[in-house]
């Protein structure tokens, strides 16, 4: 316990900014018309892949037009 309470102010941080990242990319992908790829696939990659997934969809995810 005193281990996690130790590390807390490192983590904290670093959650806050897993959560506004995923959360930014849910709501792209939900206002994105055309995605490379199937939309579930991107929704799934977003939030079961950390950190990657949503840097992944801003990459790679995005179609040009939409």
């Amino acid at each position: 316990m005193q281990m996690l309470t130790e590390n807390l102010p490192v983590l904290l941080p670093l959650m806050v900014i897993q959560i506004i990242l995923m959360a930014t990319a849910l709501i792209s992908l939900a206002r994105t018309k055309q995605t490379r790829g199937p939309k579930w696939m991107w929704v799934l990659l977003i939030i079961f892949v950390n950190t990657l997934g949503p840097v992944a969809y801003f990459i790679f995810g995005r179609s040009e037009e939409g």
